[in-house]
């Protein structure tokens, strides 16, 4: 979620123009400034964080282009429904205050840009005014339809994020997503908009998955593949992630059923045909190693077969059958003599 490293106004920043006692310095690293153009109605009408707030917005790249303007720009502070940057700074605007907001790419369309009006690792000047603050409304009095579309525009946001490789802030979008899917309801839903919740619910889950992934949590990821198989068993992308998942633990052979099942539902899909033969590879490895591992543990057969063997053929090695022959014939000779002597 956004950082909560917001500071106070400090004094003594100097603004890019070289005009001090002016700028804020929102996260104390330089990245993120704020000047007020026009003042508010005091610190008192600051929006809170789960207040859904509406700002009159106008984006300007730093040689002065407009690559946005929106007159009435609603969103939840707090919920990374916007550039970050946004959601860090009105937080700080007074009701009806005018400001200008200076932000590095990190805090805007990063490394990716915005194709086609906003390159790459580009710094954004944000005007902005607040309008308006609200709390946001009851999710147990949505209707179908708004509880659908609310959950849908916080999945959407979470797909940016990922698309940016930005996995943290995609978790958390999905997240929300996921808290108004899962909201209980005063309101009755018809049983489309209960199978539309549903899918919405899975496409999130999915979502979530892969985000979780990436970050190589693997037990939070398996929990959100079995969680999209409860509900749809046969959902080739849970299959699949949740493979690759086991796959990623060296449970390769837990991981390959799995991809199996996924290809029969799916015989075309070569991202599975490829995944399953790189496990399927990486298990007769591991088979191999483990064979030679074990084989090292109970010793050298074969070396201990010819140990045997050439003690065999020591000259002092004898026969049992021979000493229990020679034995007998002590016996037989002691007894022949004690007849001998029971004669005399």
């Amino acid at each position: 979620p956004p950082r909560e490293d917001a500071q106070p106004p400090e004094r003594g920043a100097e603004d890019a123009a070289g005009d001090p006692q002016e700028w804020l310095d929102v996260l104390g690293n330089g990245c993120l400034k704020k000047k007020t153009l026009v003042p508010g109605q005091g610190v008192d009408s600051r929006p809170q964080k789960g207040q859904d707030v509406t700002i009159r917005l106008k984006a300007m790249l730093e040689d002065g282009t407009v690559v946005e303007e929106d007159p009435a720009l609603t969103f939840t502070l707090g919920d990374c429904d916007v550039l970050q940057a946004l959601d860090l700074c009105v937080q700080l605007l007074e009701m009806g205050e005018t400001a200008l907001i200076v932000s590095e790419a990190k805090y805007c369309y990063g490394a990716q840009g915005r194709s086609p009006d906003i390159p790459p690792n580009a710094s954004l000047t944000l005007e902005v005014e607040l309008l308006a603050a609200r709390d946001a409304p009851d999710l147990e009095l949505l209707s179908g339809k708004e509880k659908i579309q609310l959950a849908n525009r916080k999945r959407e946001r979470g797909n940016f994020f990922y698309q940016q490789a930005d996995y943290v802030l995609a978790i958390n979008s999905y997240d929300i997503a996921l808290r108004i899917v899962g909201s209980s309801s005063k309101v009755d839903f018809s049983p489309d908009e209960e199978a539309e919740l549903l899918d919405v619910k899975v496409k999130c889950l999915n979502n979530l998955a892969a985000s979780q992934l990436k970050l190589d949590h693997f037990k939070a990821a398996l929990k959100s593949c079995n969680l999209v198989l409860e509900h749809q068993p046969g959902n080739i992308k849970a299959l699949f992630r949740k493979g690759k998942v086991l796959a990623q633990q060296g449970e390769y052979r837990e991981a390959i059923p799995i991809l199996k099942a996924a290809l029969k539902l799916e015989p075309s899909n070569k991202t599975i045909h490829a995944e399953l033969s790189k496990l399927v590879k990486k298990h007769a490895d591991q088979r191999n190693v483990e064979t030679e591992m074990y084989r090292k543990m109970l010793g050298n057969p074969s070396a201990a077969s010819t140990s045997r063997k050439c003690k065999d053929k020591l000259p002092w090695s004898i026969p049992w059958k021979w000493l229990f022959g020679a034995t007998a014939i002590a016996l037989g000779g002691v007894a022949l003599s004690v007849v001998i002597a029971a004669r005399n």
